[in-house]
This record gives structure tokens, C-alpha cells and sequence, in this order.
């Protein structure tokens, strides 16, 4: 099948961009490139890739095809950057969970700011589960891992944060050192909050207990505002204390559970050389 570099390099910059006008400013050719491209791609592989409208989106079969052209263009720049290494340039996908986005990356950012000025980081946020599908189907070129079970080849523990209670300010738990499992369903435990509904299934495990939640939900923002309503308590990584609002408080675990954090490119294909630069430079 002759499918070109081009064709795939415009086909991504387009479901990207959203648009051909934006995904030509971004590879610093004419809309017209990009739109001949695309559409030679689409009578190589027999249909449509991309929807055309307002907001540019893959069709069904260009979804299919995403993840492979991504994971192609990552193996070629990473040979080009074998083959004729050059500064740190241009935009690299980084995924992690919210808390690593409120609570890690700002800092991390700052230190990329400096040592790689001329890189963009653009931040795609997601559960913890997500975050290994996305790296290794090519959605992004790099993540912060939550507790790997080992660390990739190329990987760097890039922090270590503990899991925290989370509960009202004036509630009598409050008063306590530290709390446990039990003091916390007493009130419910509103579970799932930020994707951390795993840290706290082993938090269960290790203490013996069946996991069980009176609330189960998805947002950390949706968490937050049972809790403010006298709705439940919970568990977040003490990352997140930066999303707290001011009449929550966090407390520390007793038992504690402590997650690691570790920045990485995938496993199963060549690394984007800017995923490399992002790891180096921490």
C-alpha cells in the first residue's frame, strides 16, 4: 500500500488541529498540502479518514487507523533523531491522572521551561487506567505511570505521594492524628474521585477488608462538593491537597499507602525522541 509520510503526517495533524487550516499552520505548509494529503490517504486505504465540518473528526475507519499512524510517526522520528540529532523541538503529548496535573506537573513544567524551551508539552488528562492504554496505542508519546508494576526501561520515578483522608474541617474526625479505614465508613466513603478508585482497592486488600463505598463517582470536583454537603469522606493522594477547597481538610492514613509516580514512554515501540528529551531533563 504506497501511503506516504505526508499523507499520515497531515491525517494526524488534522484530527489533532481540527482543522486543515490549523493543521497546516502546525507543519508550516499550505491548506491545500494538507487537504491534497489527506485525501490521497483516503483512496489508498478506500474511504474516508476524516469527517469534514466545522470541528474536524476521524470517521470510524480513521480511528482505526490513528493509533498506527501515530505509533509509525514516533518510530520515524525517533530514527531521524538517531540519524541526525537535533535541539529539542516542536510538541510532545504527556498524559497523567488530575492530581499529577494540579499537584506535579506545574513543577515539572517549570524545570522543561528552562532546560527545553522550545518544546511543547500538551497535557491530556485521564484515570489511571488509561494512562498505559493511551501510551502504548500511540495516543500520547508520554505519561506519568501511577504505580507501574515495574518501571520501564527509560522510565524515572519522578515522585512518591501519600493517600490522604479527605473530610470537613469542622467534622469530629477532624480532631483525630490519623484515620482508618473503619473511622471512614462510618460516615461513607465516597470512592473514585480523580481515578483513584485502585490505590484505595489495595488500601482494602491490605487491611483485610472488602472494598466498599457508599458513593462511587468519577470527578474529583463531584467528590469534593458531597463531602462539603455532609454527604461522605474520602481517600486522594496528598498531590491533591493544591485542588482542596478551603473548608476540606486532609488527614493521614493509618495504615499509610504511598503510590510512585514514574514518567515514561511506551513499552511496545520507539520512544518520540521529545519523550526522551521530557525524561532526561528531569
Amino acid at each position: 500500500m504506497p501511503v506516504s509520510l505526508p499523507q499520515l503526517r497531515a491525517f494526524v495533524a488534522t484530527v489533532d488541529a481540527g482543522s486543515f487550516t490549523a493543521a497546516a499552520l502546525a507543519l508550516g505548509v499550505g491548506q491545500s498540502a494538507v487537504s491534497h494529503a489527506v485525501a490521497g490517504l483516503e483512496r489508498e486505504v478506500g474511504g474516508p479518514v476524516v469527517l469534514r465540518g466545522a470541528a474536524t473528526a476521524p470517521t470510524p475507519l480513521g480511528d482505526r487507523l490513528l493509533a498506527h499512524a501515530r505509533s509509525v510517526l514516533a518510530s520515524v522520528d525517533a530514527l531521524e533523531a538517531v540519524v541526525r540529532p537535533a535541539p529539542a523541538r516542536g510538541t510532545v503529548r504527556l498524559a497523567a491522572v488530575p492530581t499529577v496535573c494540579q499537584g506535579l506537573l506545574p513543577r515539572l513544567r517549570a524545570v522543561w521551561a528552562v532546560t527545553l524551551p522550545d518544546v511543547d508539552v500538551q497535557v491530556c488528562e485521564g484515570d489511571d487506567d488509561e494512562m498505559p492504554e493511551w501510551l502504548e496505542a500511540g495516543t500520547v508519546d508520554a505519561a506519568v505511570l501511577v504505580d507501574p508494576t515495574a518501571v520501564p526501561d527509560g522510565g524515572v520515578v519522578v515522585a512518591q505521594d501519600e493517600m490522604a483522608a479527605v473530610v470537613r474541617r469542622d467534622h469530629p474526625l477532624a480532631e483525630l492524628p490519623a484515620l482508618t479505614l473503619d473511622d471512614l465508613h462510618e460516615d461513607g466513603l465516597v470512592a473514585g474521585g480523580g481515578g483513584c478508585e485502585h490505590q484505595i482497592q489495595l488500601m482494602h486488600e491490605r487491611a483485610g477488608q472488602p472494598f466498599r463505598y457508599a458513593h462511587r463517582v468519577r470527578e474529583m470536583s463531584t467528590m469534593f462538593g458531597m463531602i462539603q454537603r455532609g454527604e461522605g469522606v474520602s481517600i486522594v493522594p496528598t498531590l491533591g491537597r493544591v485542588m482542596l477547597p478551603p473548608d476540606l481538610v486532609m488527614l493521614p492514613m493509618s495504615p499509610g499507602y504511598q503510590r510512585t509516580l514514574v514518567l515514561s514512554g511506551p513499552s511496545s515501540r520507539p520512544w518520540h525522541p521529545l519523550a526522551r528529551a521530557l525524561v532526561d531533563a528531569v
